[in-house]
C-alpha cells in the first residue's frame, strides 16, 4: 500500500502592527445587546465561563462591599470552606436599608455586622432550572424576576455524575438593562421593572 503524501505549507511570520496610543486590553465579558425575544441565554452571567464571586460568612460587610467593588458585580454567593453554598448577598443588602434596620432592633454598629446577619440563607434562595434557560426567552426571565420581586435570580442544574444541584450562572435586572440597551442604577424594583418593560415594548413597536 503506498502512502498518500500531503503537500505542507512552509509557516509563514504573520504580519505585525505598532500598538498606538490609548492601547487598552480585552476582558471577559458576557455582553452583548437583546431584544425581548432573544434566547435568555444571552442574558445570563455562566459560571462555567466567568468565574463566580463568592465570599465567606463571617466576612465583614465591609469586606462584602469591597469584594464586588474588585469584582464588578453586585451579588455574591456566601460558601464554606468546602465551597458548599450558604446563601447569598447583594449590594442592597450590604448598602440599603437592612443594615441599619439590623442596628436600630438588635443595637450594634456597621462595622460589626458579618455577612450572616444580612445574607439570604440557601434555603430561601429560589432557583431557575437551566434546562428551561435554554429554551426560554430574556422577556421570560424578566416576568420571573418581576414575579419574585427579585432584581437577582439564579439558575440551578443538577451534576449528572455527583447528583449535588450546582448553581450555574446569574441573571441581573441591571445587565439586562445595559443589554437592553439603558443604564439601569436603582434599589427601587419597581422602578428598575418600570424601565425595562419600557424596553421590551418598543422592540414590539
Amino acid at each position: 500500500m503506498s502512502a498518500i503524501h500531503k503537500e505542507v505549507a512552509a509557516p509563514q511570520a504573520l504580519t505585525t502592527f505598532k500598538a498606538p496610543a490609548n492601547t487598552g486590553y480585552s476582558e471577559p465579558s458576557t455582553f452583548t445587546l437583546v431584544r425581548a425575544d432573544s434566547p435568555a441565554m444571552c442574558v445570563m452571567t455562566d459560571f462555567k465561563s466567568v468565574s463566580v464571586a463568592t465570599i465567606a460568612p463571617d466576612a465583614t460587610l465591609a469586606q462584602a462591599n469591597q469584594t464586588m467593588i474588585s469584582r464588578g458585580v453586585r451579588l455574591l454567593l456566601v460558601v464554606n470552606r468546602d465551597d458548599e453554598v450558604l446563601g447569598l448577598i447583594t449590594s442592597r443588602d450590604t448598602s440599603g436599608e437592612k443594615p441599619i434596620k439590623l442596628i436600630q432592633e438588635h443595637g450594634g454598629k456597621f462595622n460589626d455586622l458579618l455577612v450572616s446577619d444580612l445574607m439570604v440563607p440557601r434555603e430561601r434562595i429560589d432557583l431557575i432550572d437551566t434546562r428551561d434557560v435554554l429554551t426560554a426567552k430574556v422577556s421570560d426571565v424578566v416576568e420571573t424576576m418581576k414575579h419574585f420581586k427579585r432584581q437577582h435570580m439564579l439558575a440551578g442544574e443538577r451534576d449528572p455524575v455527583s447528583g449535588k444541584v450546582r448553581i450555574r450562572g446569574v441573571f441581573s435586572a441591571t445587565q439586562i438593562g445595559r443589554q437592553l440597551g439603558a443604564a439601569i442604577q436603582t434599589f427601587d424594583v419597581g422602578a428598575t421593572f418600570s424601565e425595562i418593560e419600557g424596553l421590551l415594548a418598543q422592540d414590539n413597536v
